[in-house]
């Protein structure tokens, strides 16, 4: 029998994909903090430390997501799953365990880079994030990474979405203008750690409504412009 000819695999057990979402979000955590963190330490040129920041990030994202998308699909978002479970593609009972396995993760991602660093195991941001731009950016860039996703799913391409997202995280740095969390998540997460890559508590309430407003945008998009186009 060829590998194409092959069933696919059964989906693993609850407990060892929530599992995987969890390590694959510390490590995600870990190095949007890790790597903000080492930027500063290495140079005072903002522009540098974003792209620093940016790279590292883009780079994990397209690892984490090859090994661990076998697993769980490696969400590693809870906008992502909120998105896939919209479109039937993953079962709604399974959103809450994938969501505290996520947020649960980004969070000892976050405590692992603040130790790793020589800090305090956690350290609230007091990095505030308020202005309607930022928000306006969140909304941009949740919406086009949902979009990326379902997209390159509806069009059975899923071998592209490592690749994809990393790259598209990685631009989104520069082109938004809140350099794109995208996530609820690691906005939590990065509520941790009061560095580069921190955002204040009082600021991250809007930041994560702007980004499940994009995550209903980017879910919209595809259903009425871009799956109909790619089933046709």
């Amino acid at each position: 029998m060829t590998d194409v000819d092959a069933p696919p695999a059964a989906p693993r057990p609850l407990p060892i994909r929530m599992l995987a979402e969890a390590i694959g979000s510390a490590g995600l955590g870990a190095t949007v903090i890790g790597s903000g963190i080492m930027a500063t330490r290495l140079t005072d040129d903002v522009g540098v430390q974003l792209l620093i920041n940016a790279v590292a990030t883009a780079a994990a994202l397209v690892v984490l997501i090859v090994l661990l998308g076998a697993v769980s699909g490696a969400h590693l978002n809870p906008v992502v799953t909120l998105a896939l479970v919209a479109q039937r593609l993953v079962p709604a009972r399974e959103i809450l365990p994938t969501v505290l396995a996520q947020v649960l993760g980004f969070a000892a991602g976050a405590v692992l880079a603040n130790l790793m660093y020589g800090g305090a195991a956690v350290s609230i941001s007091t990095t505030v994030r308020a202005e309607p731009g930022l928000l306006l950016g969140e909304v941009v860039a949740t919406a086009g990474l949902v979009a990326v996703i379902l997209t390159l799913v509806a069009r059975d391409q899923r071998g592209w979405v490592p690749a994809a997202v990393g790259l598209y995280i990685g631009s989104a740095y520069f082109v938004t203008s809140s350099t794109s969390f995208a996530n609820p998540g690691i906005t939590i997460g990065r509520m941790l750690s009061d560095s580069f890559a921190g955002i204040a508590p009082e600021s991250a309430p809007a930041f994560i409504g702007a980004q499940l407003v994009g995550a209903a945008l980017g879910v919209l998009v595809v259903r009425l412009v871009i799956a109909p186009a790619a089933r046709g």
